[in-house]
């Protein structure tokens, strides 16, 4: 059984303060991309037993620490599932603001319960992919939310992108998400993100709608604030950081060509579709 988990923009991200248990309350708008992971699993003689393999897009850290391999011993402790041969095919890079381990790990929750045969509801889906991380909840239903909390409260929103191209330029820089919430300075914002998104047309976003890491993550790595002074340049309506970086998107009305604009990056486009 094969699945394909996909990556997610940040359209703003606001850090409203930090909790006493260390873990901060944010506000973001997560929407969906088809940038996708091939995730597949079999079952193999046994019990308990599990093995997964991964390629592509190197991976920091042991096998053992993969939200993978911690989704599938959550899920085991529970209900002693059949030994799993499974292999992560990776394409979304890691430390990037784009989602990529929190989906892997969560459409492996998916994957063991279509494949396990183990009819959890979507609820219960969810209150196992918020145990592996708090980002993981989003990629269950999959579809634009208003994410609040440490990420976990998700709250579908209408929106849809689905005229517009997006484009994500990967700089190769890795951003350690811990480091990257030391550098804010928590505060509570004016407006709600949902209620300026709500009042706001996509082409005054720019003024309107920032992400909280980027001020810091762009003095350490100023090459970002280029990017996306380049994606402005080159037509996009709204462009950002996603996430706590390092990736960056832009929203175009028409097919952008960046490869001239930005030859040393890696640039992945989405096509005008329906939200995932």
């Amino acid at each position: 059984m094969i699945n394909f988990p996909n990556a997610k923009i940040n359209i703003g991200l606001n850090v409203l303060e930090k909790r006493a248990d260390g873990y901060h309350t944010i506000e973001s708008i997560f929407y969906p991309i088809n940038y996708c992971d091939a995730l597949e699993a079999t079952i193999i003689e046994g019990s308990g037993e599990f093995k997964l393999t991964i390629h592509g897009t190197p991976v920091p850290g042991s096998i053992e620490t993969n939200l993978c391999v911690n989704a599938y011993n959550l899920l085991n402790a529970k209900y002693t599932l059949p030994s799993l041969n499974a292999g992560l095919l990776k394409c979304i890079p890691m430390g990037a603001g784009l989602g990529g381990g929190s989906a892997d790990a969560a459409f492996f929750i998916k994957l063991i319960n279509d494949l396990c045969k183990l009819n959890l509801s979507t609820e219960e889906l969810k209150l196992y992919a918020s145990q592996i991380g708090s980002d993981c909840t989003f990629f269950i239903e999959n579809k634009p939310a208003l994410v609040t909390g440490i990420g976990d409260v998700i709250t579908p929103i209408p929106l849809d992108l689905s005229k517009y191209y997006i484009s994500i330029v990967y700089p190769e820089i890795h951003v350690d998400t811990k480091n990257a919430y030391s550098l804010i300075t928590p505060g509570k914002k004016l407006h709600s993100l949902q209620e300026t998104m709500l009042k706001a047309p996509i082409n005054e976003w720019r003024k309107l709608i920032v992400n909280d890491f980027e001020e810091p993550i762009f003095k350490t790595h100023p090459q970002l604030a280029e990017i996306k002074k380049t994606l402005y340049t080159e037509g996009a309506i709204y462009a950002s950081m996603t996430g706590s970086g390092s990736a960056l998107y832009a929203i175009f009305e028409k097919k952008p060509t960046l490869t001239n604009a930005l030859p040393h990056y890696k640039i992945w486009t989405n096509p005008p579709h329906k939200a995932i």
